[in-house]
């Protein structure tokens, strides 16, 4: 959807969709309990698209500048997901209709993308985040395997998006990440990349699909070998 998305001065409009209630609701629930560095839900303008505020910052891209990988950035990313769940503890979840279906155990509302692309950057660090239209109920480890994918990262070889490193420091990454969440277990997380990849590639373009795949066997079989 990334072509229909479009800037309107401070606001940014999309299509919007079933789902859009849900994700302005849950928007407004979340700031109202002081994350602020999500976009204030605006409703539908004139022409029926969802309406957010702009969210400054730079949104890096593929290929990702270097400083995206600095453990600053691994920190302070875990350190916003743990925020956004906790607040969406008492959001009122019945009636909601989703873009995509909710997982068990729904611990929390997931953001269902939390990546680098979907963070704003200020001095380096992760300042805020944008494109919850996939947010849906789930499991916290759900959106940090997502995550962990993408930033320690856990992929194969030859993936072009994501760079390889020592077996070594991809472990103490993903060690990293989930301490800076809070309480998240480095293995649990691993071993739910495989399954989220795979359910990634079920809903993806087949070329994309291709990659997801690929870096979801590497994962299981890296797992594997850790025990």
């Amino acid at each position: 959807m990334p072509g229909l998305v479009a800037r309107d001065d401070d606001s940014v409009l999309r299509p919007s969709g079933p789902w859009t209630e849900s994700v302005h609701a849950l928007l407004a629930h979340v700031r109202a309990r002081g994350v602020t560095w999500v976009p204030e839900p605006r409703g539908l303008d004139e022409r029926g698209r969802a309406a957010v505020s702009w969210v400054p910052g730079e949104v890096p891209a593929y290929p990702m500048p270097a400083w995206v990988w600095a453990p600053a950035v691994l920190d302070r990313a875990a350190g916003m997901l743990r925020e956004f769940h906790d607040a969406t503890a008492g959001f009122r979840r019945a009636g909601r209709t989703w873009m995509l279906p909710a997982r068990e155990p729904a611990e929390v509302i997931c953001h269902d993308d939390f990546a680098p692309y979907n963070l704003t950057f200020c001095d380096g660090l992760p300042a805020g985040a944008i494109d919850f239209e996939a947010a849906a109920p789930g499991p916290r480890a759900w959106d940090l395997a997502y995550l962990a994918y993408r930033l320690v990262p856990l992929a194969a070889h030859g993936n072009p998006d994501l760079p390889a490193s020592p077996d070594g420091v991809r472990a103490a990454r993903l060690s990293a990440l989930c301490a800076a969440y809070g309480g998240a277990d480095p293995a649990a997380v691993l071993g739910l990349v495989p399954e989220r990849l795979t359910e990634l590639a079920e809903r993806s373009p087949a070329a994309d699909a291709e990659l997801y795949r690929a870096d979801a066997t590497w994962v299981q079989a890296w797992a594997t070998a850790r025990g």
